[in-house]
């Protein structure tokens, strides 16, 4: 709980001063003031995260995190539970989505283990920081024990404190992988917003009506069975989450103390940074989030934090491919702050006052 604690207290908001230069420079710029959009918002965020007028996005990092969950026995997913190691293994070979476009953007991916119900391989790529062989089935008692919820929080901001010390990070985009993942989502949506579970759950790997609304039956269950408590991230996390959401909430906390912009990716990377959020509300200042998914939930998770996606592309794959292609937008809005011509320096006429 300590690292936890002492990464939480770290977190400060970000200072004005720094967004004033940013736009400062973006109205010398030869382009009508505000033109540019939310590349020019998103570049004054980047400029006061990075407190540098020049901040830089060499390093990419994706955080993929793996984990598999107890309530996949009730049938929730159109895929068996075998299906989350199984993408693990097509994550480290290359082949996945999100490895082709993090190979487009220039972007490290890091897959790590969180609770994947079996056994992985060996493999050079591969961080282990299995808290348990995947949850219980939150849909006959809580999913984990509170120590095993700070723990799942804590292997996170450990996976990114470690790449950051060894490596460097720029920016981080965090994703997941786990059968059945877009319940306890839904879930910890639901008793965070305040929304009943059948305004925040969809479809996830693309179930038909009949299964979605047992679907949402079983979070309905597992909500009144197990009373997470909305004022405590920690305990609605135990009751009804997994631990690569856990996770991905650890390394969006451990990217804002480092002041570090962290691109959330969908519905169930929204889900941990909305119990980062919980935990730590001015984490949201660091925070982009890359798109808005087609699950109901990741809009209201989105809302509840006051966060506008950067794309909106009809996606809901999960792995951090959303944050992947966000990455690029991020990147325009600097090469717009640093790269573009000055009235000055290009001799144009400026705006008549």
């Amino acid at each position: 709980m300590e690292r936890l604690k002492r990464t939480v207290s770290a977190i400060l908001p970000l200072e004005q001063d720094w967004q004033q230069k940013a736009q400062q420079r973006l109205d010398s710029l030869t382009k009508p003031r505000d033109s540019l959009g939310r590349l020019e918002e998103i570049a004054r965020r980047m400029v006061a995260i990075r407190e540098n007028t020049h901040p830089s996005t060499s390093k990419k990092v994706i955080f993929t995190l793996a984990g598999d969950h107890g309530v996949a026995e009730e049938r929730v997913s159109a895929y068996p539970q075998e299906v989350t190691a199984q993408m693990v293994y097509n994550f480290l070979s290359g082949g996945a989505a999100i490895n082709v476009l993090a190979r487009h953007v220039g972007a490290k991916v890091i897959v790590s283990d969180l609770g994947v119900a079996v056994d992985l391989k060996p493999h050079p790529l591969l961080k282990i920081k299995k808290v348990d062989y995947g949850t219980k089935n939150l849909a006959t008692g809580p999913a984990m024990s509170r120590q095993q919820a700070i723990q799942a929080v804590e292997a996170g901001i450990k996976l990114f404190e470690e790449e950051y010390q060894n490596n460097g990070i720029d920016l981080v985009g965090v994703g997941d992988m786990g059968i059945a993942n877009t319940t306890p989502s839904s879930a910890i949506v639901a008793v965070l917003t305040g929304q009943k579970p059948e305004q925040v759950t969809g479809r996830g790997t693309g179930i038909e009506d009949e299964l979605l609304q047992h679907k949402i039956a079983i979070i309905q269950r597992a909500i009144e069975l197990n009373q997470p408590n909305p004022n405590d991230p920690i305990d609605v996390l135990t009751k009804v989450g997994g631990f690569e959401i856990g996770g991905i909430a650890g390394i969006v906390l451990a990217a804002a103390a480092h002041r570090v912009p962290v691109l959330i990716d969908g519905f169930i990377s929204t889900a941990g940074a909305l119990i980062a959020h919980q935990l730590q509300p001015v984490s949201k200042e660091y925070m982009f989030a890359a798109h808005q998914s087609v699950e109901p939930g990741h809009r209201a998770a989105l809302e509840k934090m006051k966060l506008q996606p950067i794309l909106d592309l009809n996606m809901r794959l999960g792995e951090g491919t959303g944050a992947a292609l966000a990455m690029s937008i991020i990147e325009a809005s600097i090469k717009i702050l640093t790269e573009m011509a000055t009235f000055q320096n290009a001799g144009v006429s400026e705006q008549i006052s």
